[in-house]
């Protein structure tokens, strides 16, 4: 028998007080409240009473750091699987927003397909990746459940391609706060959401 659930922590939130849109760059390490965040999720999946049998990571530093106290909690080693990385983004060291266009203008070429989208990897290869590792990681353990330890992206384009929703959407309506945890079952080999809470949000709402 295959693992019970699957469940999706986004990291907690990162030290960047310079505003850079650092996606796959190294030299982003939690920020002091980030760590506090990994811990609330953490203390939240002891509180749901899972039983994990397998913690599975980003290789990026803050998804390493928000799985330490997963880690910690349920006595796993960390399992890296380069597929839950964060997605690659052509603007990625420049500042976020309107400021990165400002600073080298010929980045606004790569805004020219949302669709696709057309500055970084395209959303459909992003949830063929993260599907891939859900449902490999489902089958590699006999009972208990799996923890996935990854990005906002990334976990957000796994809930709407179970969904059967349309991939392309608006960054700022997504369903995955930092340190959330989106909780899927598999059934006929396709993932199904199951569950979604969002342990760090107080945390997130403190000034």
């Amino acid at each position: 028998m295959p693992a019970s659930r699957l469940h999706f922590v986004r990291h907690g939130e990162v030290f960047n007080p310079n505003g850079i849109l650092y996606e796959r760059l190294d030299g982003f390490p939690l920020s002091d409240r980030g760590h506090q965040m990994a811990k609330a999720a953490a203390d939240e999946l002891v509180e749901m009473g899972i039983n994990p049998r397998s913690l599975i990571v980003s290789p990026l530093e803050r998804t390493r750091q928000s799985a330490a106290p997963v880690a910690a909690a349920f006595g796993l080693d960390l399992k890296i699987d380069e597929r839950i990385i964060e997605s690659g983004n052509k603007l990625a060291g420049y500042p976020m927003g309107a400021k990165g266009i400002l600073a080298k203008p010929s980045l606004a070429i790569h805004l020219l397909n949302p669709a696709k989208p057309s500055w970084g990897e395209p959303y459909k290869e992003i949830a063929g990746r993260m599907t891939a590792a859900a449902l490999d990681g489902w089958n590699s353990v006999s009972s208990g459940d799996v923890v996935f330890v990854s990005h906002q992206l990334p976990i957000w384009m796994t809930y709407l391609s179970a969904q059967g929703l349309k991939l392309p959407h608006d960054p700022r309506n997504r369903r995955c706060s930092l340190s959330s945890i989106t909780s899927f079952e598999v059934a006929d080999g396709k993932l199904v959401p199951v569950d979604y809470r969002e342990p760090g949000i107080k945390l997130l709402e403190q000034s």
